[in-house]
C-alpha cells in the first residue's frame, strides 16, 4: 500500500477518535459542573480540560480567564484550536476524502455527512441550546464510523491501518484523563474528607467512569462502592475493558503484526514490551510508585511508538 494512502487512513481515524474523546472529556466536565461545588473547584476542573489537551497555553493567549462557556466554546466551535471538535472532524473528511478510493461508499459517506451536519447544527445553535445531546451526537458519529468500517471494509491493509490510529489514539486519551483526573483528587481543593466530600468524590469518580463508557462495567466487575484504585485498575489493567489502556494497545500490537515490514521490528518490538508491562503490571505496584509519574511514561512510549509509526509506514513528517 503506498504510504501516503496509509497515512491518510491512520489519520482519519485518530481525528475521529479525537474528536469522541473530546466530547467525552468535555460531556463529562459539563454534567460536573451542574453540581453544587465551589467556583475554585469548577474552575480547576475545566482548567483540566485543557491541560489534558496540552492547550493551556493557546488558550490563555486568547482568552483572559478561565470560563465555562469559553472553553467550551474554544474546544468544540474553534478553528484555529486544531483538537477541537470541528477541527478534528473536518481533518477527518479531508483525510477520508483523500483516499475514497480506498473507503467503502458507506464509510466515505458516514465522514462526510458527519462533517455537513456538525457545521448544520453549530450554524443553528444546537450546542449551545443542549451541549450534553450535542456531545452525544459527536459520540454516536464516532461509533457509527468505526461500526462501518469493521461491517463494510475488506480487512486488507487499509482497514488495519485504520483501526491502528484508532487504538493508538485511544490509548493517549485515557492515558490523559486518568492522569488529570486523578491529579485533581490528590489537589489542594480536597483536604479532609468530610461527608460531603465523599458524596463529591462519588459523583467525580462516576463521572470519569461514565466519560469512557465504564459506568456499569465497573458495576459489573466489582459490585461495590467506587474506589479509586479499582477505577484505575479498570481503565489501565483490565483486557476486557474497551477504552482501557490494555486493551487498546493489544489492538495496537495486533494491527501492527498485520501490516508489518522490513523496517518495522524494532516498533513491533517496543509495542510489544508496552503491552507486556500493562499485562504484567498490578494496580497497587503503580500506585506505590505513583500513578502520575506511570502515566506520564506510558503518555511518553505511546508518542514516541507514533512517531515511529509514522517513519516505518506512513508520510515521513515535514
Amino acid at each position: 500500500m503506498l504510504s501516503r494512502t496509509a497515512d491518510h487512513l491512520y489519520w482519519m481515524s485518530r481525528y475521529t477518535e479525537r474528536a469522541e474523546n473530546t466530547a467525552r472529556m468535555l460531556d463529562v466536565n459539563y454534567q460536573t459542573s451542574l453540581l453544587p461545588q465551589s467556583a475554585e473547584v469548577a474552575k480547576y476542573g475545566w482548567q483540566g480540560v485543557l491541560s489534558i489537551s496540552e492547550l493551556l497555553p493557546l488558550y490563555n493567549k486568547k482568552y483572559e480567564q478561565i470560563a465555562p462557556n469559553e472553553v467550551m466554546e474554544f474546544m468544540v466551535k474553534d478553528e484555529s484550536n486544531a483538537s477541537s471538535i470541528v477541527s478534528c472532524l473536518k481533518a477527518a473528511r479531508e483525510n477520508a476524502r483523500a483516499v475514497r478510493g480506498a473507503l467503502t461508499t458507506e464509510a466515505w459517506e458516514t465522514q462526510n455527512t458527519t462533517w455537513l451536519e456538525v457545521n448544520r447544527m453549530l450554524r443553528q445553535g444546537d450546542f449551545e441550546r443542549d451541549p450534553g445531546q450535542f456531545f452525544e451526537w459527536v459520540k454516536f458519529r464516532s461509533h457509527l464510523s468505526r461500526g462501518v468500517t469493521l461491517g463494510t471494509m475488506l480487512q486488507d491493509e487499509a482497514f488495519y491501518f485504520s483501526r491502528l490510529g484508532t487504538f493508538l489514539e485511544r490509548a493517549d486519551n485515557t492515558a490523559r484523563l486518568v492522569d488529570v483526573k486523578f491529579h485533581a483528587l490528590n489537589s489542594e481543593f480536597f483536604g479532609a474528607a468530610t461527608e460531603e466530600d465523599q458524596e463529591y468524590d462519588f459523583y467525580h469518580w462516576s463521572a470519569i467512569l461514565r466519560s469512557v463508557s465504564a459506568f456499569e462495567v465497573y458495576r459489573k466487575v466489582y459490585r461495590d462502592v467506587i474506589k479509586p484504585e479499582r477505577v484505575a485498575e479498570l481503565l489501565i489493567l483490565r483486557a476486557d475493558m474497551p477504552r482501557s489502556l490494555h486493551a487498546s494497545l493489544a489492538e495496537v500490537v495486533s494491527n501492527l503484526a498485520k501490516v508489518q515490514n522490513e523496517q518495522s521490528a524494532e516498533t513491533q518490538r517496543r509495542a510489544g514490551k508496552l503491552l507486556a508491562d500493562l499485562q504484567y503490571a498490578r494496580v497497587d505496584e503503580i500506585l506505590a510508585t505513583g500513578l502520575h509519574a506511570y502515566l506520564t511514561q506510558f503518555l511518553d512510549r505511546v508518542n514516541e511508538l507514533g512517531g515511529r509509526i509514522s517513519q516505518d509506514f506512513l508520510v515521513p513528517a515535514h
